[in-house]
């Protein structure tokens, strides 16, 4: 991909641009981004993401929860106005859930009403590494998880989300 950053360019973004480039890491939570600033320089990729999950390791619960809050509903209403970011629309499509038939599109209205009704917040899975079919069972199974279960399994896909947007961004040496 053209364009991407060297990790020696990212160590001298100043606050603004840093955040402006890697803001959309973690999906409309420009804080994260905020937060590793301080950190650089990175020697690496693997530096650079891993000051920022440790930014979200490290924040109370209420915003850890607000991150897994601030993604969509998979196939949700977001999807259908076309109201995703473009990384989100981007992963969504690279699972097919673009193109669901519409008994597809109720289970997982069904799916998203049910896991929103226990866990008051969205399912998250990194799309990427999945199928639609993949997607159902891990949602189906993760609905046994308790709210404390659910949170970590959450984050621990939103590390994986923002490993694979990094990439994306980053050339690797």
């Amino acid at each position: 991909m053209p364009g991407k950053l060297s990790v020696g360019e990212i160590n001298r973004m100043d606050l603004e641009e840093f955040v402006s480039g890697l803001g959309p890491v973690f999906e409309r939570s420009p804080w994260v981004a905020e937060g590793a600033w301080e950190k650089r320089p990175f020697e690496d990729l693997d530096g650079l993401h891993g000051a920022l999950v440790s930014v979200v390791d490290d924040a109370p619960e209420d915003r850890r929860v607000a991150l897994i809050r601030a993604h969509p509903d998979l196939a949700g209403k977001a999807a259908l106005a076309g109201e995703l970011t473009s990384e989100s629309a981007s992963e969504q499509a690279s699972a097919n859930l673009d193109r669901l038939s519409p008994g597809e599109y109720e289970r997982f209205h069904r799916l998203n009403i049910a896991y929103r009704e226990k866990f008051d917040f969205p399912y998250v899975v990194c799309v990427r590494d999945n199928t639609k079919e993949t997607i159902f069972a891990g949602a189906e199974k993760r609905l046994a998880n308790t709210r404390e279960e659910e949170i970590e399994a959450a984050l621990g896909e939103i590390s994986r989300i923002s490993r694979l947007r990094l990439e994306d961004l980053v050339e690797k040496p």
